[in-house]
Order: structure tokens, then sequence, then C-alpha cells
């Protein structure tokens, strides 16, 4: 009897290391794999052309100038009957701590976020909501800042027997659309959209996401629908003929589905596009307070995984994850919406030889909106939150 038990000890040893072997073995084999589509983007990259060095600004310049003309005094002889000078050190600070980013991120990764009005695929479409996430990994923070969609814009990279240079920014999305055939370049229509942030305002970005209507409705309805209070009423229904009715919500409390929602957000025609972006972004800010909420917070895996090829992103799931993980830790105050001041753009008319009629467009100073930029890739701008934002 002794004898067996010690056998089928040996066996079930025998078999136990055998399967860790072979598990080992397929860890070995598997997890390069895994970690490479882990860390792979899920879409096109970018590409962005290299931007050239800038030249030293004179004030360095003149600094280094002034270092190297400085006459050093040679050290003196010193004879043996002399005590050297007495010598004074302070001892070094000691360094600081610097915060790390949270969540594995970079310090800083900025977005651009595309809605797209197309109903089912990225092959056509205008941007229809252009937003520029600054996700800071470090405070934890993140400002969004709306670009107007009728700013008139050169677009650059256009096959040349289109004859097309300038258009609207939301159209740069449009000629960048793989259906259309105006664009061979990296990205497609969020690249080309990139091209064109980065040309008139630079304002480059380091990664895109781009929904289209039908996703963003099965979005809403995937965590429940969203909880939003509308300060007052919002009219969409249509002006005339050529105008989609896209309803009436009165003003207080409502709970909407992915269709209402999207509704709320399209409606421009008796207000302006300012006040659009406003209503996108209370939108966005009640989705924001739906997928935290304790209900749903578990199930964001799930939900992300299983529109992964519904959204188009150069995103990793690595990345993805990075930021499904900081969500949680951005205070209220640190979540800030904004937008160009209005007062620097001018409502023009000029002839869009692509539909050869006259179109509307804002018109800025591109210099202008260049600062503004600048401030806000820095963290400097908005210090406060525009209204309406994340209550």
């Amino acid at each position: 009897m002794p004898n067996r038990r010690v056998s089928r000890r040996k066996l079930f040893l025998g078999i136990g290391g055998a399967l860790v072997m072979i598990l080992l073995a397929v860890g070995v084999v598997l997890y390069p794999k895994a970690k490479q589509q882990w860390s792979a983007p899920l879409g096109p990259g970018l590409d962005l052309p290299t931007q050239t060095q800038s030249e030293p600004s004179p004030t360095a310049t003149a600094v280094a100038l002034a270092v190297d003309t400085v006459q050093v005094p040679k050290t003196q002889t010193l004879n043996s009957t002399e005590a050297p000078p007495t010598q004074t050190f302070t001892p070094a600070p000691s360094p600081t701590a610097t915060p790390q980013p949270l969540c594995g991120g970079p310090p800083v990764m900025t977005l651009l976020g595309v809605g797209a009005d197309s109903g089912y695929d990225y092959r056509y479409g205008l941007a229809d909501v252009i937003r520029i996430a600054r996700v800071d990994f470090v405070t934890p923070k993140v400002t969004v800042l709306s670009m107007p969609r009728d700013l008139w814009v050169e677009i650059p990279d256009i096959n040349q027997e289109h004859d097309i240079d300038h258009g609207k920014l939301n159209q740069a999305y449009f000629y960048g659309g793989p259906g259309m055939g105006y664009y061979d370049g990296p990205g497609a229509g969020p690249g080309l959209l990139a091209r064109t942030l980065d040309l008139n305002f630079g304002l480059r970005v380091d990664h895109y996401g781009a929904v289209n209507m039908q996703t963003f409705v099965k979005i809403v309805d995937a965590v429940g629908g969203i909880d939003l209070y509308l300060p007052q009423d919002v009219d969409g229904r249509p002006v005339d003929d050529k105008t989609a009715d896209m309803g009436y919500f009165t003003a207080g409390q409502h709970h909407f589905n992915g269709e209402e929602a999207l509704r709320l957000a399209r409606i421009r025609k008796k207000y302006n596009d300012f006040t659009r972006m406003d209503n996108q972004n209370m939108v966005l800010c009640a989705l924001k307070d739906k997928v935290l909420t304790a209900s749903v917070l578990p199930k964001i895996p799930k939900i992300v995984a299983s529109f992964q090829d519904s959204v188009l992103t150069d995103l990793s799931p690595q990345q993805i994850g990075q930021m499904a993980c900081l969500l949680p830790k951005i205070e209220r105050q640190n979540l800030i919406f904004t937008s160009l001041p209005q007062d620097i753009l001018e409502p023009a008319r000029v002839y869009n030889p692509t539909i050869k009629n006259e179109t509307f467009i804002l018109d800025v100073d591109n210099q202008v909106v260049r600062d503004y930029v600048a401030r806000f890739m820095a963290g400097d701008w908005p210090t406060e939150p525009k209204e309406p934002s994340c209550p």
C-alpha cells in the first residue's frame, strides 16, 4: 500500500510538473504577442510631419554672447607662507521628488476628438464636433478646447487634381475620408484634420478618436442613458423645409437615451455654433458622470471592448486603459471645457469653389488663435472653467 501511495504521488507530481512546464512554455510564446497587441494602435497613426527646430530667441542669444565675453580673472599664485583663503561651502539643496504620472501614462497627452455626422461608417462625413483634450496625468487634469467648425482654413496635402487648398475646418475631415479620394496621406479624415490644425494654428495632437452618430447613440444606450438638467428650453424644431426636426426640450431634469442625447447635441439653427458646443459639453459631462457611477464603472472594460471596432482611433488598448484609470481620479474643478473667445471671431461669407457658391464662415486672425493654442498646450489657459462646465 505505501508503494502505491508513493507511485500515485509521483504520478500527480509528474503530471503537475508537466502542466506547469506547458503553461510556462505557452506563456513564453504568447506573452510577447499579447503584450504587442496590448500596446499596438487600434487604427492608423497620424504620422504628422516633423516640426522644424525654432531659431534661438534673441534673449537666449544675447545671454550666450555675454557669457562668452566675460573676462575670468587668472588664478593667483600663493607664497609658501600664505594660508589659502577660507572657502565657505553651501550644501546643495536636497532634490525634491518630482510627481510621477498616474496610471502609467505620459505626463501629458493631447487628443483630437471628432464627432462625425456620418451614419454608419467613417469613409464619409463632416466633422460635426471638433474637440482637443489636453490630458494631464500628473495633476491630474483634463482641459477640453472646442474648435469652431466654420473656421476658414488652409487645407494641406489634397491631391492636386482636385485644385482645393482652402475650406471650412470641418471639411478637412471630409476631404480626408477614404471614400472621397481627395487625400492619400496617413490617418484618413482625422489625419488631414490634424494636419490642418497644425498648419493653421500650431495645434499638434498626439492621438485621435472619432465616433459617428450611430456609435455615439449606442455608447449612451450602453451605459443606460444620461441624466441632464437643462437650465432653459432648447428648441430644435425645424426653421424651414430643409431643416431636420431635432425636437423641443423643456427646462428641467431629463433622462436621455442615446437618440435624444444626439438630437440635443446637434441643435443649432435657432442659436449659433457656440450654443451647440455648450449643449454638447453638457452632454459629455452627463456621460462622464454616468460612467463613474457604481453600477457602470465596473462594466467599462467590457463596454470599451464591445466598441473597439466601432470607434476610429490610433490609441492602443493600453492607452485607453490608462485614461479609464485616470478618469475617476479627476476632481470636478480639474475637468475644464473652454472655447475660443467669441469676440475674436468675425462672421463672414466667402466663395467656396467646392460648392460653387458663397458659404458662411468665421473669420479670425490665425496668429491670435495660435497664441491661445500655445497657452492651452502649455497648460496656462484657461485657468478657470468656462460655463457651462461640469457642475
